[in-house]
């Protein structure tokens, strides 16, 4: 691999690092291997025995619930012949039998039975062979991380300032917790990486929205879209971008929000039956309740792997250099009434269909671009030359909405993690 520094510079990154197979292989090992990733959220295996099958970078994974309760993430991977052991996306089971020779595995990685055991003599021992496990797992508020890298800093320090902004995501329900649902599976034919370039970008969208701005405008006025996002330069109203540490970044959409979230709602099927019936219930209460069903306008990513967005949970799983699987999780709040519930699942069908597929063209088009090898170049120097950032009460670098710096500080997140000389552990 080229050295780094060649490639990841102040202002501009080699087109390299989207197009080149090698790299890609690298990113897989080292960035999926050397920090924190987001494998799954409790409430996608909420019951004893629940499992779902998942991916860390390539590495297919199983993601557990034992009957005690205890959550477990296994490698998929059979300890005698390699052959994976779950073929399902998720379920409910106590066993995984390899279909190749038969061996049986509980669902807290244990081997617990092998066909003919007497050829492998007094030397043979199942508690050697069970499943294989990254060598840390850690959890915040039902979000669940591992990581294969012994000397990774603990999550919480990971995660950092981001963890205000995911309280703020969760607390929102009135119990304090959250669920995720079925998700929204989309996939692009572009480099894992360009969505987040994208994450906390505020300079694209009155390009790139334009249609849903202009449509959002015409039928609903200007009450329904961002303060920022409408023929105004976006960097003289209030959103900003910030860089959170470790790759991490928010765009905070909040301020160009107005004073109601439901307000700036697009209409979705059933908005006016779903309102009559919490205002017929709760009165004056219901537009507290309202106020619950949108997003809280924060787009958070925590590097490298998901983003909330919305009121969703977005998952990014790179398949190839140039393939990316995204899936959007919507989320209920745990002791919201269902009716607020319901409206969320009707939200959550809003962007992804409407904004992400405009997003998912102009990645497939910088893709074609960065084909080309004697341009060598991506710009990322916006705001670079400029005074611009501050900083705000938990020390996170704050900038204008449409500065590149969280797309710069990623970069340098990459880097590092491209760089490491850790050996990565398994137990």
């Amino acid at each position: 691999m080229r050295n780094l520094d060649s490639l990841i510079q102040e202002g501009r990154v080699h087109r390299s690092i989207y197009v080149d197979p090698g790299i890609f292989s690298d990113e897989m090992t080292r960035v999926f291997g050397g920090t924190w990733v987001f494998l799954g959220h409790e409430s996608e295996i909420p019951a004893p025995n629940d499992f779902k099958t998942v991916k860390l970078g390539l590495r297919p994974m199983i993601l557990t619930r034992d009957h005690s309760g205890e959550v477990h993430a296994l490698f998929n991977r059979c300890s005698h012949r390699a052959a994976t052991v779950c073929q399902h996306e998720r379920g409910n089971q106590k066993r995984f039998t390899c279909s190749y020779h038969g061996w049986t595995f509980g669902n807290d990685g244990s081997l617990v039975g092998v066909p003919s055991p007497g050829a492998y003599g007094a030397g043979f021992r199942k508690e050697d062979r069970g499943l294989s496990r990254p060598c840390r797992l850690d959890r915040y508020r039902g979000f669940i991380f591992v990581t294969l890298n012994a000397e990774a800093p603990d999550l919480l320090e990971f995660l950092g300032p981001a963890t205000y902004y995911l309280d703020q995501f969760i607390d929102r329900a009135p119990d304090g917790e959250i669920d995720l649902g079925q998700p929204y599976r989309m996939a692009y034919r572009a480099n894992w990486k360009l969505i987040w370039d994208n994450g906390a970008d505020g300079y694209h969208p009155q390009t790139s929205h334009r249609s849903i701005v202009t449509m959002t405008h015409q039928r609903y006025g200007n009450q329904r879209s961002l303060d920022n996002f409408g023929d105004a330069d976006p960097d003289s109203g209030p959103m900003y971008n910030q860089e959170l540490g470790y790759g991490h970044a928010l765009l905070d959409q909040r301020p160009g929000m107005g004073p109601s979230l439901w307000g700036r709602a697009r209409p979705m099927p059933g908005r006016e039956a779903y309102e009559s019936v919490l205002r017929e219930k709760y009165g004056g209460a219901a537009e507290e309740l309202l106020e619950k069903a949108p997003g809280p306008g924060l787009n958070l990513t925590i590097f490298p792997n998901v983003h909330l967005i919305g009121n969703q949970v977005v998952v990014v799983q790179p398949l190839a250099v140039d393939l990316t699987e995204i899936a959007w999780y919507p989320t209920k709040l745990r002791g919201a009434p269902d009716t607020i519930n319901a409206l969320r699942m009707r939200i959550a069908e809003d962007f992804p269909n409407f904004g992400e597929t405009d997003d998912f063209e102009n990645f497939e088009r910088q893709q074609l671009g960065l084909s080309i090898p004697e341009i060598e170049w991506v710009d990322t120097s916006r705001g670079l030359e400029l005074d611009r950032a501050w900083y705000d009460e938990r020390g996170a670098k704050t900038t204008p909405v449409t500065d590149d710096g969280p797309l710069r500080s990623y970069h340098r997140e990459w880097k590092r993690l491209m760089a490491l000389e850790v050996e990565l552990c398994v137990r």
